[in-house]
Order: structure tokens, then sequence, then C-alpha cells
């Protein structure tokens, strides 16, 4: 059963493509994260709860559609936005108590504040918490509201372990409850903490990311056959899940003290290659050894600067317009490739 459902939902700010249209579906006892920048993840925050309007496309939770009965539509999600506020003169047991009447909820008090791990802080003023702990009152109100979608931006936001933890118990209790979890993130370790269901969402739309577990060895005498298969993804590890990334998607690579790193859409990764293994693999797609330390995108390059005789510079057209260095003589070997004199 979907819970949420999107179609063809775009946004465009004067002439500029915020993101152009994409569907997606989310049905009960999944987690979704939609990993992208603030921007972005604002505007569609504010689309999914109707303070924007939707010009072109289509939400629904449960077969309500936002733009036709939106106070029927919120009366079935739940929200942890990132800037919620809290009544800070309350206790965190009188806030949630509040809470739990206005929402008419049977969920027992003292379950709650286990579940969020503030019972030796019930009696203790709002006000008077760590960020984190007021980020774990949110939570507990959360699991009061009766919903069938919960959507949540940055719920785990400069917030300590503890609270990383509280984040992911309490997914899984309303994933085992056959509810539906949406995670708005620009951190990709937040979101594959939460769910292997991650998507990009950027200008070139909404695409899935392949996300496995790391599983450790098995020791197992049994005979292995290798066979040769050309594999068109690049693995990177983040925390024990392993992400592919295709060739197109990585804007350059730097090697230094015996670590290769991927930078794609200014995010750093950890890669399981060497430089030189990388270079091989990447050649087919359009990668350039530009430097004895660098691997660049062809494609992403926007300007090839000279500063002096010696000294080059390649201009990528990432979100970040990285520079990256070009030695000499790989100068006049992209000129060749190039066909320049």
């Amino acid at each position: 059963m979907n819970i949420l459902s999107i179609h063809d939902l775009e946004r465009h700010e004067g002439n500029a493509v915020i993101f152009p249209p994409f569907s997606l579906t989310v049905s009960a006892g999944n987690a979704v994260a939609i990993h992208t920048n603030m921007s972005v993840q604002k505007l569609l925050m504010d689309m999914l709860l109707g303070d924007l309007p939707i010009l072109t496309g289509a939400i629904k939770v449960n077969d309500i559609n936002i733009s036709s009965s939106k106070k029927q539509y919120l009366q079935h999600i739940g929200v942890v936005a990132l800037n919620d506020g809290l009544y800070e003169r309350l206790t965190v047991k009188e806030y949630l108590v509040f809470y739990k009447k206005l929402y008419d909820s049977k969920i027992d008090l003292g379950q709650i504040l286990q579940s969020i791990q503030l019972e030796e802080k019930k009696n203790t003023k709002i006000g008077k918490l760590s960020f984190s702990e007021k980020r774990r009152v949110h939570l507990g109100n959360l699991l009061l509201k009766p919903a069938s979608l919960y959507i949540l931006e940055e719920p785990d936001q400069n917030t300590d372990l503890e609270t990383k933890r509280v984040l992911n118990r309490i997914v899984q209790q309303l994933l085992s409850k056959e509810k539906a979890v949406v995670m708005l993130t620009g951190n990709m370790e937040s979101a594959l903490a939460v769910t292997d269901n991650v998507y990009r969402l950027d200008g070139s739309g909404l695409y899935k990311l392949d996300v496995t577990a790391d599983e450790a060895e098995k020791d197992v005498e049994t005979e292995v056959v290798f066979q040769p298969v050309r594999f068109e993804k690049i693995p990177t590890k983040v925390n024990d899940k392993i992400v592919l990334f295709d060739p197109p998607e990585i804007d350059y690579i730097e090697s230094g003290e015996g670590q290769s790193q991927l930078f794609i859409k200014g995010e750093v990764y950890p890669s399981m290659f060497t430089l030189n293994e990388l270079e091989e693999r990447l050649q087919p797609f359009g990668f350039f050894r530009c430097h004895r330390s660098y691997i660049v995108n062809l494609q992403k390059v926007r300007e090839v600067v000279t500063w002096t005789r010696n000294s080059f510079t390649l201009i990528l057209n990432d979100p970040n317009k990285s520079s990256v260095p070009l030695s000499k003589t790989k100068m006049a070997e992209l000129k060749g490739m190039l066909g320049l004199k």
C-alpha cells in the first residue's frame, strides 16, 4: 500500500530549473531518504507541507491530494522540521502531556520518555536541556501524533551520538507499525544510518543510489570461481554501507597519504581503490590524469586557467566551482586531446 505518492513534481524559479519532474512512492513500512542541498530541501519541505503551491505535478498521502484538501492531507502527517520551536518554560513531561491530550494519544508517557532517553530529565524545563536533548523532545512529540507518513528534516543535524541512536530506534518503531518515513538531509551518513533507500535530488532530477551492506567475510571453505565482468560502478564505503556511484557523477578524485577520495556534488567519499586503479577503470568514461595526485572528469571542466608558463588549473562546473591542478606535461597531453596546438 502506497502512503506517499509524488507524481511529476517539478520546481522552477524564473528560467532556472530547481529540479525537473520526478515521481516517487513510499509504501507502508518503508523509509526513504532524499539527499539534497539545503535550498532544494527547503523548497521540497514547503511543498510537502502545503506552504508552497504546487504548480506542476501532484502530492498525495493515502490518496488525499494536498492541492484539493490540505487540512485533511495534513492530518495524516507527522513532522520534525529543522527549525521547529519548543515551549521552553514547560518541563519535558508537561510538554509531552500537552501533546498527548492534543492528539488524544493512547501511548504511555513512560514509554515515550524511555524511547527518547529522557526519563531522568522529565521534570527539567526544556529551556535548560542541551540542543540534542531538545531534539529528542521533538522526536517524542512525533511518536505521540497518530499519522501515516512522518517527514524528518535534518533530524540529527549537530546532535550527539545518543540522539542519533534514538532517532534510528524511533524510525524502526514507526516502520514496524507500517508507517512510512521520509527523511530530507544533506548528509549522506545520516541518510544511510536510517535507510538503504537513498535518493539524490538535484537539477538533473531524482535518482536512486545503489547501496549494499558491507558484510563480513565468512570463513567457509568453498571454491570461488571468478568470472571477468565489466563493472561500471565505482564503490565507496560510508559507515558500514557500500554506495555505488555512476562514473559521470564523479567530479574529480584526489589522492593523499595513500588514500584516494571521490569528490561528488560537493561531498567527499573515501575510495576503495588506488589512484592508478581508478585511472584505469575510469579512462573509458572520459576521465583524465591531470596531475600525479588528481584525476578529473573532463565533462565537468569549465575553464583551463594559465597562471604562469608552468602553472595551470582546471576550473570545474560543480557546485563548489572546484579548482584542480594541471601539471605542465599533462597540459601538453590535454591540448593534444582537444586538438589544440
